[in-house]
């Protein structure tokens, strides 16, 4: 049997059925309802602070809400990434980091927090280049003599480190992987300690983040032998990268992103992706970011992902040859 029913009918079914479509995409036009926080596993100062900083603040224009910065150092960010994990006010994201993200889950035994499970991609906001230095007392000029001088004496030269761990601990040790050499490991309690004596020639070489050593670099005080990025930085254009030096595809960068809990909805994440990528390329945050020589990335959540998987089978070698373990 057939039914013929009224053309208002129709239009109403119609209309009802677009409704329900469209349902979602309004309620995401809503989302963020309130201000959001953006916590940072890290203290204030330095290159998390001022990626975190730059980003917060054209979020804030781009979302229509206030983006605020909250700082929870401790335990190389497991403080952080735990409360992060478990908060589902659906407006709590976190700036995260090599470390919480691709080493952590390697060197401790037990996190309080699941990197997979309790957390989802947004973007990848920025690389730091990290540097591979030496003082200018030893005799080499570039990468290829320095990694010759330490075949030909293994174990007498020796880096310094901000600990076991760091993320300087873990360039010199991927070194040594991939040239196949023996260089001994100086930990220290911070970079500030390490740098002193690096200066003072107690120490022969390190990988540190390029904001923290490059007026050193200017001034002669320290002498780059390679970058650990996949091109040459701007800022040291004659200095080559460790992959122009005979290791090939050789990359080691310190990356911040941001990661929102896993309850967040995908339309959420979705509109904080897109206004994360454009955040991170304006042009203010571009220049803010130049001054601290950190480049910005910006990325699709699932192009952060696929990083963040090769990132991992990276360090989880490193990590599982050199036997490094947390303090």
């Amino acid at each position: 049997m057939t039914f013929n029913l009224p053309r208002r009918s129709l239009l109403l079914a119609a209309a009802g059925s677009a409704a329900a479509t469209f349902a979602p995409a309004l309620r995401a036009q809503a989302w963020p309802s309130r201000p959001m926080r953006f916590v940072v596993p890290f203290a204030p100062g330095g290159s998390s602070e001022i990626i975190a900083r730059a980003t917060a603040g054209e979020l804030t224009k781009l979302l229509g809400q206030n983006v605020f910065v909250d700082n929870k150092p401790g335990a190389s960010g497991n403080i952080a990434m735990s409360e992060v994990a478990r908060a589902d006010d659906q407006h709590t994201v976190v700036l995260s980091h090599i470390g919480t993200m691709a080493v952590n889950p390697f060197i401790y035994s037990r996190l309080p927090y699941d990197a997979d499970k309790d957390f989802r991609p947004v973007s990848l906001l920025a690389k730091v280049p990290s540097l591979y230095l030496v003082h200018p007392d030893l005799p080499v000029k570039n990468l290829r003599e320095f990694i010759a001088l330490a075949k030909k004496s293994p174990g007498k030269l020796n880096y310094g480190s901000a600990g076991n761990g760091s993320a300087g601990h873990l360039a010199m040790e991927y070194l040594k992987m991939a040239s196949e050499t023996f260089i001994t490991h100086v930990p220290y309690r911070g970079t500030g300690p390490q740098l002193t004596d690096l200066l003072a020639g107690r120490l022969d070489a390190a990988s540190v983040g390029a904001a923290a050593v490059m007026q050193f670099i200017k001034t002669g005080k320290l002498r780059c032998i390679a970058t650990g990025t996949t091109q040459r930085i701007a800022q040291l254009p004659d200095v080559p990268t460790v992959a122009e030096q005979g290791y090939p595809n050789f990359e080691m960068t310190q990356w911040y992103g941001m990661h929102a809990p896993a309850s967040l909805p995908q339309a959420a994440i979705d509109r904080l992706a897109t206004a994360c990528a454009a955040a991170i390329k304006a042009p203010a945050t571009v220049e803010r970011l130049g001054l601290d020589d950190a480049i910005a990335v910006g990325s699709t959540p699932a192009d952060f992902a696929k990083f963040i998987a090769t990132e991992r089978t990276r360090w989880k070698a490193v990590i599982a040859r050199a036997g490094i373990k947390a303090d």
